[in-house]
């Protein structure tokens, strides 16, 4: 596992707090968020988020605020450098990522194509 002060990959304050209020209110300390990455979407790949409760060997962490962002390695390829966020506006709330990699978004900010 490695840590946030050595990878390129940033957990925001907001998405920190975030899922420290949902493991909260789901009453489970042992859950972490999982960022991923699968094919589909409009442009090509789409971001996925999931409450997780298993850390793999491979897995990638990084920790704020006492709990943890888990990336597995084929998904953290192509977030390097971004930033796992959480935001609230008109549209709604919801996690993003601000990903430095991707050549093409979709509107929706949920897909991505490298």
């Amino acid at each position: 596992m490695i840590h946030d002060q050595v990878i390129p990959l940033c957990f925001s304050d907001s998405a920190a707090n975030k899922v420290k209020d949902l493991i909260f209110h789901k009453n489970n300390s042992n859950l972490k968020l999982r960022v991923y990455i699968t094919g589909g979407g409009c442009s090509g790949f789409q971001y996925g988020f999931t409450l997780d409760h298993k850390v793999h060997d491979d897995d990638i962490t990084v920790e704020k605020f006492g709990v943890m962002l888990i990336v597995d390695p084929m998904s953290f390829q192509y977030l390097i450098g971004g930033l796992v966020d959480y935001i609230e506006n008109i549209e709604g709330s919801r996690f993003i990522v601000s990903n430095p990699n991707a050549k093409i978004t979709c509107s929706c900010g949920s897909s991505f194509n490298i």
